[in-house]
């Protein structure tokens, strides 16, 4: 059974660490914050200019003055901070997040990503996931493993305009855990009741699969 966003971002907390600085992009991303650990301290960035995001409120909760880069309203975390863009964008830049989080149309086998604009479709720019994927250190891409008709967006290359070149580290779609390699791309884990073969069928790239690939753990 594929994973559901929320299932996504359900695994993708996974890899969040203690001690991480974390910037969260538009869309399925954004759901991370809600399934960290308690034990750990973390602390989620957005480019807008907010450090110390907490879950989403609650309906009838939420503050309209309080909202992330992609105008959704947030919950803050005691010792939260505000800021302008140009110290938003000096944290990103100066390499002081560990870990982004970001969605994709494609993702190319060597770590290429497309996820800002469609071809003929009216976009305003591509905004500040340039400077994310060209100052991060660990990207994970969540996304969805084919578009609307069924077509891969795991490809041997991209076909969208790139945002970044040879940037993305792993990728958690709706199928499956995959790492960016040299040789393309290593199947690690796979969705509950998600065969191989699906994977295999729903991916245009090079899959590199082991002997063995588990099933996500996602409690």
């Amino acid at each position: 059974m594929a994973l559901s966003k929320e299932q996504i971002a359900q695994r993708i907390a996974k890899e969040v660490k203690d001690g991480y600085y974390v910037n969260l992009g538009i869309g399925i991303p954004t759901l991370v914050a809600n399934y960290v650990r308690d034990d750990i301290a973390v602390e989620f960035q957005s480019e807008n200019g907010v450090l110390g995001m907490g879950p989403f409120p609650w309906e009838g909760e939420e503050d309209p003055d309080l909202i992330n880069a992609g105008k959704q309203t947030i919950t803050t975390l005691p010792g939260a901070s505000f800021f302008d863009s140009s110290l938003s964008f000096g944290m990103i830049r100066g390499k002081h997040v560990d870990l982004t989080i970001l969605g994709a149309m494609e993702v190319a086998q060597n770590g290429d990503i497309a996820n800002w604009k469609i071809p003929e479709k009216m976009v305003k720019g591509m905004g500040g996931a340039m400077d994310l994927v060209s100052s991060a250190e660990n990207i994970i891409v969540a996304m969805m493993h084919t578009n609307r008709a069924g077509e891969s967006k795991l490809l041997k290359s991209c076909r969208l305009p790139l945002t970044g070149v040879g940037c993305v580290k792993k990728i958690v779609s709706n199928l499956a855990v995959i790492e960016i390699t040299e040789k393309g791309f290593l199947l690690l884990e796979r969705a509950p009741g998600v065969s191989v073969e699906e994977i295999k069928a729903s991916t245009e790239g090079t899959l590199i699969i082991p002997e063995e690939v588990p099933e996500m753990l996602l409690s």
